[in-house]
């Protein structure tokens, strides 16, 4: 079966609801029995995937790439940043990929915001989700308002706005 291959990117400050917002959506296209791949930006290098005294800890500090295979996943340590295009790549079987964060990449972005709208991603965005304590006439005319709270509206907006690969 021909794959979507469809890639959209998430932004939002801090506790915007980004990540929420992510799993909600790719849980709905897994249901729907979509491939969903996503990558998350860590600008600070704060994830942790590894636990200090663990093997794939060692290699990893070692410098060395590390691919960690068990029966249910595989997770990749790479000591050098990726790009979108070796991701989509490496991923090669989707129907979705789903970024969160990595402003500078030009794919279409939603922008997610609670409590109070940041104008310093209006240039990098195409839609805005946002719940009820926004008031969306402060939301410039050219971008597309989603509703945070309707899962449903994201998908379909990146069902029609998504970059294809």
């Amino acid at each position: 079966m021909n794959k979507k291959r469809l890639v959209v990117a998430f932004s939002g400050p801090s506790n915007s609801g980004k990540t929420t917002a992510i799993v909600k959506v790719a849980s709905i296209l897994q249901d729907q029995g979509f491939k969903v791949c996503i990558v998350k930006h860590d600008p600070k290098d704060k994830a942790m995937f590894d636990r200090e005294g663990k093997d794939s800890f060692k290699f990893s500090q070692t410098g060395a790439d590390v691919a960690v295979i068990s029966p249910n996943k595989t997770t990749l340590f790479k000591k050098s940043t990726s790009t979108i295009d070796e991701l989509i790549e490496l991923f090669e079987d989707f129907d979705y990929l789903l970024v969160e964060g990595l402003k500078t990449l030009e794919l279409p972005r939603i922008s997610i915001f609670r409590d109070r709208l940041d104008e310093s991603y209006f240039n990098v965005t195409d839609a805005i989700a946002c719940d009820e304590t926004i008031d969306e006439n402060d939301i410039p005319n050219n971008i597309e308002k989603l509703d945070l709270n309707n899962p449903e509206d994201l998908i379909s907006w990146i069902n029609k706005n998504a970059k294809r690969v």
